[in-house]
C-alpha cells in the first residue's frame, strides 16, 4: 500500500510503502530509499518503532547528514582524499567529510528520487545514476527491493549494472532502537568478527586488520554496546552467495532481538555518538552490512569493483524476536 507523504520544492511528489506481515510494519520512503519505520512487538506483545525516524518529509530535507534509515551510495563508508584509481585512470569525487567522500557524496543516494513499484510482499526501487555522478564512473542501473519474509524479517536486496567500470558499495543507514525509548546505550551486541579495520582521526583504514582479542571490539560473546564506536568489523564468514547470520542485538529492557544476515563481509558498528537535534548521542544503533571503507584504494581488501556484464548484488535479512 502506498500513500503521497509530501513533496518536495520543485513538486516531485514522494510516496511511503507500507508493508505488513507477521505482526511487522515497515513503512518505506521512495525518497532516499528510506526506511522510516519498523513496528515490531516487545516481549508482552505490545508493536512500538525501533528505528530513529522522522514523521514529515520536512525532517528528512532539513535533517540529511543522520542518514536516517537511507539507502546509502554510489560508495558506502569513506574514500580517502576523495580519490580512487581503476584501469589507470583517477577518479575525483565531491569531498563532503573533511578531505573524503562519504556515503557518496555531497548527495548521494540518500538524497535521491527513487521509482517504486510493488513485488509481493514488498516494494522495489529503482533509479539509474548517470556517468560522472558526484564523480563516479559509468552509468549505474541500480535496485533495491524490500520485503517481508513469511516470518516478518525484513529482506533487502540490492542490485546494479554499469556501462563502463565503477566501484558500488550500498547498505541500509537505519538506526536501531529496540526499546523505542531513545537510548540504545544498554543493548547487548553479539557479533560474529574476530578482526576489525582500526583508523585514523578522519575514520579511514590505517592498515592491516586487527585482532579483537581482548579488545573493547571483541563482541564475539553478547555484551553491552555503549558509546565509542565507527568502525568496521570484519565479518569471519567473508563474502557469501547467500545471506549468514552475523550479528544479534538484544534489549533486555524491552525484550525486543534483531538479528542480522548478510552477504557482505563486513558491518560498520555506529553508535551515533554525533547525532544533534532533534536527536542526540546514543539515541540509536546503526549496524551498516557492507564492504570495507576506502576498498577502492585497497586492493588487499574484498573488491568493490563492478564492470559491464557484470551484476552487483547484496542482500541483508533484519530479523525480530524476542526473550
Amino acid at each position: 500500500m502506498d500513500e503521497l507523504f509530501g513533496t518536495l520544492s520543485d513538486g516531485t511528489p514522494v510516496h511511503r510503502w507500507t508493508l505488513e506481515r507477521a505482526g511487522v510494519r515497515v513503512r518505506v520512503l521512495s525518497y532516499g530509499g528510506i526506511v522510516q519505520s519498523v513496528e515490531v512487538p516487545d516481549r508482552e506483545g505490545r508493536a512500538g518503532d525501533v528505528v530513529l525516524g522522522f514523521a514529515d518529509l520536512d525532517g528528512y530535507l532539513a535533517h540529511p547528514e543522520p542518514y536516517l534509515g537511507a539507502l546509502v551510495g554510489r560508495y558506502a563508508n569513506r574514500i580517502a582524499g576523495g580519490r580512487f584509481s581503476l584501469d589507470g585512470r583517477t577518479y575525483a569525487l565531491e569531498p563532503n567529510n573533511g578531505p573524503n567522500s562519504l556515503h557518496g557524496g555531497a548527495r548521494g543516494f540518500d538524497q535521491r528520487m527513487w521509482d517504486a513499484a510493488p513485488v509481493e510482499h514488498g516494494v522495489r526501487l529503482s533509479r539509474v545514476s548517470p556517468h560522472g555522478e558526484e564523480g563516479f564512473p559509468g552509468r549505474l542501473a541500480v535496485s533495491a527491493t524490500y520485503a517481508l519474509l513469511e516470518s516478518g524479517a525484513l529482506r533487502i536486496v540490492y542490485e546494479a549494472v554499469t556501462d563502463a567500470p565503477t566501484v558500488v558499495n550500498l547498505t541500509n543507514h537505519s538506526y536501531w532502537d529496540l526499546g523505542g525509548s531513545r537510548d540504545a546505550g544498554g543493548h547487548e551486541l553479539r557479533l560474529a568478527a574476530s578482526r576489525y579495520t582500526p583508523v585514523d582521526a578522519d575514520l579511514i583504514p590505517a592498515g592491516g586488520l586487527d585482532d579483537v582479542t581482548g579488545t573493547r571490539f571483541d563482541f564475539r560473546e553478547a555484551r553491552k554496546v555503549g558509546a565509542g564506536y565507527d568502525h568496521n568489523f570484519v565479518l569471519d564468514k567473508g563474502v557469501t552467495d547467500v545471506p549468514v547470520e552475523v550479528a544479534e542485538l538484544h534489549d533486555p529492557a524491552s525484550g525486543r532481538v534483531l538479528t542480522v544476515a548478510t552477504t557482505e563481509p563486513g558491518l560498520q558498528l555506529y553508535t551515533a555518538d554525533h547525532l544533534s537535534e532533534p536527536f542526540a548521542p546514543g539515541d540509536g544503533i546503526a549496524l551498516e552490512t557492507q564492504h570495507f571503507p576506502d576498498s577502492p584504494n585497497r586492493p588487499e581488501f574484498p573488491t568493490t569493483v563492478l564492470r559491464p556484464g557484470e551484476v552487483f548484488r547484496s542482500e541483508t535479512v533484519y530479523g525480530f524476536g524476542t526473550r
